[in-house]
């Protein structure tokens, strides 16, 4: 006697296979079953193509570039923007916020409703937002300048960062990937967004 399944040499009071733990009952066609819950999975969301378009490719992990530290807030308060101990070289930029508010940064900083840098980051800005809906990640996003211009890089927020530039292209920003945000785009961080100017 042969396993209908696998074809090994059985003997003749077997009840399993012993290469392939069939029953010596189970035959090819027994074996193949319907599926039982054809619709239970709902796709929530489409799969969005990924976007290639960015200046640099970074990991989350890379080091910034060293620069002053941010000043610290006093002790029970949160500060909305850290102002730099010095001058910092770079081109000024306003984020006017959905959320009503404004802020002139220059040189490197994060966005979130609690921006929190790692032990060994040092940004010029501590941009804290306003979202009672809490859409926007607690460290959603760091920007900074190159060749005059501002970047921005999502820091692997839970909503994601979509940028919609002046010339009308779409971009759904790559954690840890550096993006160019020129000055009249809209930047998206979950419901809220703010726009460079």
């Amino acid at each position: 006697m042969n396993c209908q399944i696998c074809g090994a040499e059985l003997p003749s009071d077997a009840l399993f296979c012993g290469e392939c733990g069939s029953s010596t009952s189970a035959t090819p066609q027994s074996r193949q079953r319907t599926d039982a819950r054809p619709t239970d999975t709902t796709v929530i969301q489409p799969i969005r193509p990924r976007q290639t378009t960015g200046i640099v490719s970074i990991s989350l992990d890379a080091p910034t570039a060293p620069t002053e530290p941010a000043a610290e807030a006093p002790a029970g308060t949160e500060p909305a923007v850290s102002e730099p101990r010095s001058a910092v070289s770079g081109i000024s930029f306003v984020l006017q916020f959905s959320t009503g508010e404004t802020f002139d940064v220059s040189g490197s900083g994060l966005i979130g409703r609690r921006p929190l840098p790692a032990a060994n980051e040092r940004f010029d800005h501590l941009v804290q937002i306003t979202d009672a809906g809490r859409s926007v990640s607690k460290t959603h996003l760091e920007f900074g300048q190159h060749d005059g211009e501002l970047w921005v890089c999502d820091r692997g927020s839970g909503n994601g960062t979509v940028l919609r530039r002046a010339d009308g292209t779409v971009t759904l920003c790559e954690a840890g990937r550096r993006y160019l945000a020129g000055r009249g785009t809209r930047v998206e961080i979950g419901e809220q967004f703010f726009v460079v100017a």
